[in-house]
């Protein structure tokens, strides 16, 4: 296996430098009680550290031709599982034994002893979105993602409201954690060397969100629906929302009376809002 290439098809960019991986596993907190899921851990550099803080690593790679090297190189390490699948079919009652959100999170960042189970990864490009979407919309029991992305998404995921990079991604995300920029990752610490830069991005899965389940999808419409004409007043983006299946379109007048019921201006545009506001409203829309 010592021929190995990475696939570009995959997007395959091996992390090369002991310093950037230790900064990794520092991020993710993972201690001596904790499962660690890694996404595609590759030729394993990241995995042989995992394996040395916590107490289980299920390694999830996607690239049946790597596995070889992989499980050759973490030959010393027992307690480390490697699972040839790919992550969006992952079945993740492997690693969380069952456990429930509130059971399996604490309360202490970055470092929790109480064994919880903690994503980490370096996504490919072409599907970070879904992979971080599909972990958290299937309400999966992490305490923890720590994932190297690329360098525009990281700050996409951890803008705040009123900057060019706020927007859908930023609150799909952060309405289910709170999502901190750990670290820059240049393009020459990879093998081989990707056209762009990346990031280290950590997030910490909140225990309680701002809606009930079943108001989630009418936020996430209402947020999808006012990000689609950005430039647009919020007022004016929303004009046709339809707050319910099977609800009318919502008018002008409509929009105005539940912006003035959340104290919200009408003249404001829709990366301006905070997620506690945009939750607000859909509360108003689903209301009224």
């Amino acid at each position: 296996m010592a021929d190995f290439r990475a696939k570009k098809a995959l997007g395959q960019n091996f992390i090369n430098d002991p310093q950037i991986i230790e900064a990794i596993v520092d991020a993710c907190g993972a201690g001596p009680d904790d499962i660690v899921v890694e996404i595609g851990p590759g030729k394993g550099a990241l995995t042989c550290t995992l394996a040395e803080r916590a107490k289980r690593v299920i390694a999830v790679e996607l690239d049946s031709s790597v596995i070889p090297l992989l499980k050759g190189n973490l030959a010393g390490a027992s307690n480390v599982e490697v699972v040839n699948e790919d992550i969006l079919k992952f079945d993740w009652s492997r690693a969380t034994g069952g456990l429930s959100v509130t059971e399996n999170q604490c309360n202490s960042e970055p470092h929790c002893n109480s064994g919880v189970l903690r994503i980490v990864g370096n996504l490919p490009y072409y599907i970070t979105t879904p992979i971080l979407l599909g972990i958290l919309e299937k309400n999966v029991p992490a305490k923890s993602i720590t994932v190297m992305v690329q360098k525009e998404v990281a700050e996409r995921i951890c803008a705040g409201p009123g900057g060019k990079d706020y927007g859908v991604l930023s609150i799909s995300l952060q309405y289910y954690a709170d999502c901190s920029y750990v670290l820059d990752v240049p393009a020459e610490f990879f093998t081989p060397r990707p056209k762009v830069d990346s990031a280290v991005v950590h997030m910490t899965l909140k225990k309680e969100r701002l809606l009930a389940p079943e108001g989630e999808p009418q936020f996430f419409a209402l947020v999808k629906k006012a990000f689609s004409q950005r430039r647009k007043t919020l007022v004016n983006s929303l004009v046709g929302y339809c707050p319910a299946s099977g609800a009318a379109p919502l008018q002008k007048e409509d929009i105005l009376k539940a912006l003035a019921a959340c104290g919200i201006d009408e003249k404001r545009r829709p990366e301006t809002l905070s997620i506690e506001e945009f939750a607000a409203l859909s509360r108003a829309f689903q209301c009224s």
